[in-house]
């Protein structure tokens, strides 16, 4: 079993910055993608980015793609995620996942965070 903690949700205005941390315990493999998601009221969760623990290709949904980026620091099974230039629509609870899955931007990850909210003011 994974667990994940994610932390660094909060309120900024539009044009502002956040990072947002994943910390994973328990047993995990370099193989497993780290992922993120994201929730806004009312709407289907939708793929934001994901990268393996082990490196290699980092993906991004369309509507992220140079101005969020992911990061890890291995040694500290953390993962991150710098959102900069947000705007309102960016707004939702965002999870971090894990596991092994054929394709990254799936939603059938098996290992989930409790989820931490991003509200961008206007």
């Amino acid at each position: 079993q994974v667990q994940l903690v994610e932390s660094g949700g909060g309120l900024v205005q539009a044009g502002g910055s956040l990072r947002l941390s994943c910390a994973a315990s328990g047993r995990t493999f370099d193989f497993y993608y780290l992922a993120w998601f994201r929730q806004a009221p009312g709407k289907e969760r939708e793929f934001v980015a994901a990268t393996r623990w082990s490196g290699g290709n980092t993906y991004y949904a369309d509507s992220v793609k140079g101005r969020f980026t992911m990061s890890r620091d291995n040694a500290k099974n953390t993962g991150y995620l710098q959102m900069n230039s947000l705007k309102p629509e960016d707004t939702a609870v965002y999870y971090c996942a894990t596991g092994f899955l054929s394709d990254p931007r799936d939603t059938e990850y098996p290992y989930w965070g409790q989820g931490t909210m991003v509200t961008v003011s206007s």
